[in-house]
């Protein structure tokens, strides 16, 4: 009950007024800012999934550094948050070869990437739409369905820009199911049918994988992009997907997640005391396993082995900016910033707390940005994009 009364306590501080946490500190140089490969846990063993009636009740948030002593021990930690959100959550991104699996090639600006698996084909294809100034190889900002943020940030500066279109994976129709297609119907699961009980989100997170597979594949001097510094971003429904896509590839230089609601960056723990908010029982399950729901629900919420600030955390040590809105309650803005400063404590350990913010303000629509939020997004994507150096203060 104490553990409530605090949550409630946050929930009332950030309706009253927009937040941003952002600590300025010494950055520790030590600490990697991205990482060329997709998963640098990829070789440790999965830890043991206990049965739902076998897992504790937690009331607290469970604590993302369990285990760590030190830096070397994250990509281990990371690891078993990955495991879990995927056992018990979203189901399997499966792992690929991107050597022996995937193919690339350019049409013009636009990327075409093959993937192979059992047999059977996938292809993704986006336009890369380059700046008319500076020189390549260009950072990259990906759009998950879109790009919400405004144009001019990235047109001003010499970014390349591109939209991730998530339904040649699995279609935005499956949450409406417009086109007569159930789970299991879409382009994923002709590669993987054993996973058809998978959410939306880890198989989104894997298309968008494939993409930077074949940036990487082709080089910068076929494709002009640096693959050093590639971003996503995303609003609403497709915050959460730029939230997953970016905790779930270590070659993402900087996330940022536009109002991404409850499932993205809010705690599951938190929105259960809350009404009228995405909550475990109330978010779409096309997008989530439908296990979650039948495990999770009511009570049993704290014994989900994890909440989403350890989602959160899984950007650690990239960079990561959360966007909210408290206008709109259903996205549990609430829910986020108790989340959010649970998880920066992760980037603060080791000396880099200001490679993670959260701004939270009311005042505009949804998927506006608000003007006082633009000073910390263009700040995230001179330092992290763009390379800068400068430090905030």
């Amino acid at each position: 009950m104490e553990k409530k009364s605090a949550f409630l306590s946050a929930m009332k501080a950030v309706t009253v007024v927009g937040m941003v946490g952002l600590v300025a500190c010494q950055s520790n140089e030590s600490i990697p800012l991205v990482y060329d490969v997709e998963n640098t846990g990829a070789g440790y063993a999965l830890p043991v999934m206990p049965t739902v009636e076998n897992l504790p009740v937690i009331k607290e948030l469970p604590d993302a550094l369990e285990g760590v002593k030190d830096f070397s021990d994250w990509s281990r930690r990371r690891s078993e948050i990955a495991a879990m959100i995927q056992h018990y959550g979203i189901g399997q991104k499966p792992a690929v070869n991107k050597e022996e699996q995937v193919k690339a090639r350019m049409s013009g600006d636009t990327l075409i990437v093959d993937v192979t698996a059992n047999g059977e084909t996938l292809t993704l294809s986006s336009v890369i739409s380059y700046p008319s100034e500076g020189e390549a190889p260009y950072p990259l900002m990906i759009g998950t369905s879109n790009i919400s943020l405004p144009r001019d940030m990235f047109q001003s500066r010499p970014i390349a820009t591109m939209t991730y279109r998530e339904s040649q994976v699995n279609s935005y129709s499956q949450f409406f199911r417009r086109d007569g297609k159930t789970r299991g119907d879409y382009e994923f699961d002709r590669l993987y049918p054993e996973l058809k009980d998978n959410g939306a989100y880890s198989e989104w997170a894997w298309g968008l994988s494939r993409l930077i597979d074949g940036l990487q594949l082709l080089g910068s001097e076929v494709t002009k992009i640096d693959t050093e510094h590639i971003g996503v971003t995303g609003c609403s429904y497709a915050g959460k997907m730029a939230l997953f896509c970016g905790a779930f590839d270590e070659r993402v230089a900087l996330t940022i997640a536009q109002e991404p609601g409850g499932g993205g960056a809010a705690a599951w723990r938190v929105s259960h005391l809350m009404t009228e908010v995405e909550s475990l029982e109330r978010t779409d399950y096309n997008w989530f396993m439908e296990s979650m729901r039948d495990n999770f629900k009511g009570e049993n919420v704290y014994r989900l082995p994890y909440d989403h600030h350890e989602l959160c955390a899984m950007v650690f040590p990239r960079a990561l900016l959360l966007l909210g809105n408290p206008d709109y309650q259903w996205l549990a803005d609430s829910a986020m910033q108790v989340s959010a400063e649970a998880a920066h404590k992760v980037w603060e350990r080791f000396g880099v707390g200001d490679r993670m913010a959260w701004d939270i303000i009311g005042g505009h629509g949804h998927c506006q940005l608000h003007e006082s939020q633009r000073p910390i997004v263009e700040s995230f994507i001179d330092r992290f994009l763009m390379g800068k150096e400068e430090e905030e203060k």
